[in-house]
């Protein structure tokens, strides 16, 4: 790791070729000294400017106070200024070949003041007393490959508000967010975009300050805290992360210089620039943010945000506003080279950190490493799967049986990548409506297709991932400027569906079957695929010693079975250990309640078969046992 101070040249020449991978500590506003006096260290990239200099209330904003120095042809500028301290507040000015006098804030700031006022602050991330060290050592010795994955996904400024309806802080969700997280069963929490942005209602995806931790919840030591709270907790931490783009707004990145420094295009669908990826410097910037919150705040991955946004030179552009690459193609080629280089460097650093990708389209190896033409994630999001099973879900019962493909297509393509079945924040904005009442049918009905949706999501190869408001089956739209309805839970069917939520987590954390082996069809296997006169799915997922196994049959329609036949694998009892339909989840008791035992009666492939009651419009899970309990 780089050593704080003064940009050395050949740290210059690394960030110029877009491999100071640690540039932040060099780059930005540092603490320090200089022949014998103690100031502050400043450093920004903007090789198009005729004059930078450092302004704030310790010089009156004046920018001929304290100019900085451009260092030779590497377009950096540097200035020492003696006596400054922790929390001083300051810009750069900076003059372009127009004559224009820009005030930009620094692109490096650790923190910044909160909104509207766009300021940058001097701060250092050191002092915080981390007590995660067990968790660390865990991480280093872990493989989510083969362990449970449960993502809680969270805006921080939504999940609560208080009663003056003020943000809750850091500290206050290391108090109750983590707390509720672990009771409620989930392994990871996914924060949308902490880092600094103007906005409220962009929810943190568009940018302005990359390495500061938002001020509207706390400073970054407050972050700090509540990380620390959840590895303390045992659940990881992971951080939405915005590479693809950036907002326009004036004391940002957007023509920092007077030039489009950072940005190539402008974004027409979002209101945003993309991120110029032919330029190296732009790499330092980005990877060595990457790897800023792995270092000095312990989280455990990242989940890059808009991937294919990034792969494609046409996307969200004007038809006349893109040229083909060399090769005569739309692929943005330095983007896919950047997204290597980017998953090189940090699983190179942190092996254990999940680096997963937000891609919506059928780009192939995006979880395959670089030496193998691939991406370099370890993860993406299956939208497939979550589109596919989200449109089946909203059809007319009577109309399923003509749609049975879109339950069933997933497992098709379930290997070909290392999978996140999502339920995110993006399904339920904008006039999508809130999961359950995607629902099909009644109010009961609703609450029943829910319960079977998760059975589905839970047992499905791949790891999982549920927005906030949905393990409580919300039932409006998720809504940013206000806290979830936690009011629902006062309603019979809301608290006993989170009830359910929570139960269907600890025996999918508890049945290894359920989520050691993802990657191939060893852990998968069909009983019945194609039961689409009556919307029935059946069958097993197995530890990767085909040892123990689940089996899984979910109903989608509202008709009971009093007696259903099913093949399995092998003799003994089977036990169910999950119903949906049971009352203490808001179903009518369809249950099985005592342990079945198979009789050699060879059906659906399988040598032995047991004869269930399936309950209407729900799931069970059977495990098999030696004899009768």
């Amino acid at each position: 790791m780089a050593e704080k101070g003064y940009l050395r040249p050949e740290e210059l020449y690394l960030f110029n070729q877009g491999e100071f991978f640690h540039s932040y500590l060099k780059f930005g506003a540092h603490r320090g000294s200089l022949d014998g006096s103690t100031g502050v260290h400043f450093a920004v990239w903007a090789p198009n400017a005729i004059r930078v200099s450092v302004v704030g209330d310790f010089n009156n904003w004046q920018g001929l106070a304290h100019k900085m120095e451009c260092l030779g042809s590497t377009g950096v500028w540097s200035i020492f200024i003696s006596n400054l301290d922790i929390g001083v507040l300051y810009k750069y000015e900076i003059e372009v070949a127009s004559g224009e006098v820009l005030l930009k804030a620094d692109p490096f700031a650790f923190f910044t003041e909160v909104r509207p006022q766009t300021a940058s602050i001097v701060y250092s991330l050191d002092g915080y007393e981390w007590g995660d060290d067990q968790w660390i050592k865990k991480q280093e010795e872990y493989s989510t490959r083969s362990k449970p994955m449960l993502i809680y996904e969270v805006h921080p400024g939504s999940w609560r508000r208080k009663e003056n309806n003020n943000f809750y802080s850091y500290r206050d969700l290391a108090d109750e967010l983590v707390p509720y997280a672990r009771d409620m069963g989930f392994t990871h929490i996914e924060l949308l975009p902490v880092m600094e942005h103007p906005f409220d209602g962009s929810w943190g995806y568009q940018i302005t300050g990359y390495y500061s931790a938002t001020s509207r919840y706390g400073t970054p030591h407050d972050l700090m805290y509540f990380i620390d709270k959840c590895h303390q907790a045992g659940i990881g931490v992971i951080l939405d992360w915005v590479p693809g783009h950036f907002c326009k707004d004036a004391h940002g990145l957007a023509r920092f210089d007077g030039t489009p420094l950072y940005e190539s295009h402008e974004h027409l669908q979002w209101g945003t620039y993309k991120f110029d990826f032919s330029k190296t410097e732009v790499w330092s910037y980005l990877i060595s943010n990457a790897l800023f919150w792995l270092d000095f705040y312990h989280i455990d991955g990242i989940r890059v945000d808009g991937v294919t946004s990034m792969l494609f030179l046409d996307y969200g552009i004007d038809a006349d506003s893109w040229s083909p690459n060399i090769r005569g193609g739309r692929e943005n080629l330095e983007a896919i080279a950047f997204l290597q280089k980017l998953n090189e460097v940090v699983l190179t650093n942190y092996p254990s950190a999940l680096m997963i990708a937000e891609e919506s389209t059928d780009w192939p190896l995006v979880t395959k490493p670089p030496y193998d033409g691939g991406l370099g994630f370890n993860y993406k999001w299956n939208m497939g799967w979550m589109n596919d099973s989200l449109e089946y879900m909203q059809t007319p019962f009577e109309q399923r049986r003509n749609s049975h493909n879109l339950l069933t297509f997933s497992l098709t393509y379930a290997f070909t990548e290392k999978f996140i079945l999502p339920l995110s924040h993006d399904e339920v904005v904008h006039g999508k409506r809130a999961l359950v009442e995607k629902m099909a049918g009644d109010y009961w009905q609703k609450f029943a297709g829910l319960r079977a949706l998760y059975l589905y999501q839970l047992c499905h190869p791949g790891k999982k991932l549920l927005f906030m408001g949905g393990e409580f089956a919300q039932f409006i739209e998720w809504k940013d400027s206000c806290s979830l309805e936690w009011f629902l839970l006062e309603f019979e069917l809301h608290h006993k569906y989170q009830d359910y939520i929570r139960i269907l987590n600890h025996i999918y954390r508890q049945e290894q079957s359920l989520w050691e082996n993802d990657k191939d069809w060893q852990g998968f296997k069909w009983i019945e695929a194609d039961n689409c006169s009556q919307s029935i799915l059946i069958f097993l997922r197995r530890t990767l010693d085909e040892e123990e196994s689940a089996l899984i049959l979910i109903n989608f329609l509202p008709e009971a079975h009093e007696s259903f036949r099913v093949g399995v694998p092998c003799g003994g009892f089977y036990k169910e250990i999950m119903n949906t339909d049971a009352s203490e989840y808001g179903g009518s008791g369809w249950t099985n309640d005592v342990a079945l035992e198979a009789t050699r009666d060879p059906y659906q492939g399988q040598d032995f078969s047991i004869s269930i009651k399936i309950p209407p419009l729900g799931g069970v899970i059977f495990k098999n046992i030696a004899e009768y309990i």
